[in-house]
């Protein structure tokens, strides 16, 4: 269907457009993946982005595009965060795209499309295009698409993709149907292909870091979008944008003030790559280590990070990295500043308790021991307001973030809590994030750019707890 014509686009006008779906599980990601190969197979430099507080998609896109995925978020950020995070990470590419989440006007509530991806494709400004189920859809998928694309007057849905087709007379009725009913572009399809299907596990698809998307998949995925897929009609009817840096954008970033140790590896991998910028940026200097392979932390260290990831995953090797184990609880009792996030409070915890019973030991930084459970506890986008100051902040302080788990703390010992959570779908209100020390561990994943100076705040505060350490004092 596509020709050879690449399609090359000056250094400063930038193709961008939304892939949304009608609900989860209809293929976006796939869809998204097999766009930016085949795009990047003609050459082009494409920034991948995703709506909502997903880490494993977006490190799909990295390791396709070469570049960090961006999230994207209507709930934890402003329309300005959003756009700010858009335009940085625009720069230097071609193409944008923008993988959407869930369903393209599903929220935080049934009311409104805050928090949707149709909200960020409108703040934007940007066109959609459907990727729809058609594995046991024919003339009914023009019905779906037609509702999709009258339901909210002032979004552009452009175009449709296909996943799950048959074949090509199957991909024909689709075409036909959508041409009897509705303005949207058909712009090709996906075939029903197990070699391209990602696994999942209760938190989502497999991670990135497990290749799952060896370098045959990835040809596989450019092969497939570039013989199905209509690029040229695709970047024909999506949106030209900008791409000059926005007013600040090239202020140098601050002279390094504090070394921060981040903990990257299959067991930790959940970071917002904005969250790291923010820090760069306030003067932090960033050295990466794993905790399944490195003995010990690297050297010189002011404070180390935990982000998320799947740390009960390889619990048998972390154990075994005893040398490891025993250098952070030193260093935490010592004064080192350390932020822990979901799988990085785990790690830091007496013990990880596995669904068969079985223990393995961890850092015994925090005096507590954590216990997978069957099922997700306490999901949800969540607001916290700091009752106490903290690494992140002082007092009366508010951010957002967002809680993915399925594990709960269990034999905790006397432990300070300086967060007050409430959950947005629940309305749950309960105590959080554990102080101990200089160390401060939650379960929620705190996106920076929702509480503006945080980032300073953290650096500023891991300057004043090094001086308090060096002073003998070992208490924030």
């Amino acid at each position: 269907m596509a020709n050879d014509r690449a399609i090359r686009l000056g250094p400063v006008l930038n193709k961008a457009f939304v892939i949304a779906g009608p609900a989860s599980g209809v293929g976006k990601t796939t869809v998204t993946l097999s766009v930016i190969a085949a795009l990047r197979k003609r050459g082009l430099t494409v920034q991948p982005f995703k709506c909502g507080p997903d880490f494993i998609d977006g490190g799909h896109h990295a390791k396709v595009c070469g570049r960090p995925s961006r999230n994207l978020d209507g709930w934890m950020l402003s329309a300005d965060a959003n756009r700010q995070i858009f335009s940085r990470g625009a720069r230097g590419a071609e193409i944008c795209v923008v993988e959407g989440m869930m369903g393209l006007f599903d929220g935080v509530d049934s009311k409104s499309e805050a928090g949707s991806t149709a909200e960020i494709a409108k703040w934007l400004g940007l066109p959609v295009i459907l990727v729809v189920d058609a594995s046991s859809i024919g003339r009914s998928a023009a019905a779906l698409v037609h509702g999709f694309e009258n339901f909210d007057a002032s979004l552009r849905l452009v175009g449709v993709i296909f996943n799950g087709v048959g074949g090509p007379a199957h991909y024909q009725l689709l075409k036909d149907a959508l041409a009897t009913s509705t303005n949207a572009v058909p712009l090709g399809y996906l075939p029903r292909d197990e070699r391209i299907h990602i696994p999942e596990r209760y938190l989502g698809l497999f991670t990135a870091g497990e290749n799952v998307l060896p370098a045959s998949v990835l040809s596989l995925l450019a092969e497939l979008g570039e013989t199905n897929i209509d690029l040229d009609k695709l970047l024909e009817c999506t949106t030209s944008i900008s791409a000059e840096p926005s007013e600040g954008q090239d202020a140098p970033r601050a002279v390094h003030s504090i070394r921060l140790g981040v903990a990257r590896d299959k067991a930790f991998c959940f970071y917002y790559d904005d969250n790291l910028d923010a820090l760069r940026e306030a003067g932090a200097e960033i050295v990466e280590f794993s905790p399944l392979q490195d003995r010990s932390l690297p050297t010189a260290l002011d404070a180390v990070y935990f982000g998320g990831g799947y740390p009960e995953l390889y619990a048998k090797q972390l154990t075994e990295n005893g040398a490891l184990l025993a250098s952070i609880k030193k260093a935490a009792l010592e004064g080192l500043s350390i932020y822990a996030e979901c799988g990085g409070l785990m790690y830091l915890a007496k013990e990880i308790v596995a669904k068969e019973g079985v223990r393995f030991r961890m850092a015994g930084v925090l005096p507590m021991s954590v216990q997978m459970t069957d099922r997700l506890v306490h999901f949800g986008y969540t607001e916290v307001s700091f009752t106490s100051d903290c690494l992140l902040g002082r007092a009366g302080k508010k951010a957002r973030g967002h809680s993915f788990h399925c594990s709960a703390i269990i034999e905790a010992g006397p432990i300070e809590n300086v967060y007050r959570a409430r959950n947005s779908l629940t309305g749950r209100e309960e105590s959080e994030g554990l102080h101990m020390k200089n160390v401060l561990a939650s379960y929620i994943h705190l996106h920076f750019l929702s509480s503006p100076g945080m980032a300073d705040a953290f650096v500023k505060n891991v300057e004043r707890a090094r001086c308090q350490a060096l002073a003998g004092q070992t208490s924030f």
